[in-house]
């Protein structure tokens, strides 16, 4: 593993997304091809993006992350953003498309994604009934 990446465990997701402002995540395993294929199209994107931070979760070694996040099929890819997560689609992706994703992560205006997550939330709570008080 080159050092553009960062493996991502249990023990260091929080700290690292908690003190980046952009992660991208790549959830993989060793046994699944299209992670393979992916993975040299990962690392081109993260020497192209030194700014980023890179991570890789290994399913089979972590699979109380990959639960956490609903990783239904890997590889997935995950960008979080000031702890958001802001993109997440399983797939092993192109270089032109990892690059358009990125370059749309950059450009997403962070108040207005936090608004929309908050309206959001809002909806939900106001539609849950308070059957689970009392």
């Amino acid at each position: 593993m080159s050092s553009t990446t960062v493996e991502l465990t249990k023990e260091n997701f929080d700290q690292t997304v908690t003190e980046n402002g952009f992660v991208l995540i790549d959830f993989w395993a060793s046994w699944c091809g299209p992670c393979k294929q992916f993975a040299p199209v990962y690392e081109k994107a993260a020497e192209a993006n030194p700014d980023l931070v890179f991570g890789k979760v290994d399913t089979e070694a972590q699979p109380e992350l990959a639960a956490a996040f609903g990783i239904q099929s890997i590889p997935t890819l995950m960008i979080v953003r000031d702890q958001v997560a802001v993109f997440a689609q399983p797939g092993a992706l192109p270089q032109e498309a990892l690059d358009d994703v990125i370059g749309q992560a950059r450009n997403l205006d962070m108040d207005e994604v936090r608004k929309s997550i908050a309206a959001q939330q809002e909806q939900e709570q106001q539609g849950q009934s308070p059957s689970d008080q009392g």
